[in-house]
């Protein structure tokens, strides 16, 4: 058995991981908690990055700046 095969699914959980990321991230620049935010953008942009490549798309370049 392949130890590398990944669920069906593991774009779909990376993608929930990156909206609930992007959510957080938010909620902590509103209060100004400038590094848990930076921490949390970071995670967003490698779950998506999970997801983009499970599914054979480019990643993306750069953040959105908010």
């Amino acid at each position: 058995m392949d130890i590398n095969l990944k669920p069906p699914d593991t774009p779909d959980t990376a993608l929930y991981i990156a909206s609930m990321a992007d959510e957080l991230a938010r909620f902590a620049k509103s209060h100004n908690l400038e590094a848990l935010a930076y921490i949390l953008d970071m995670a967003r942009l490698e779950a998506d990055q999970i997801s983009k490549r499970w599914v054979g798309e480019k990643p993306p370049v750069a953040a959105d700046s908010d």
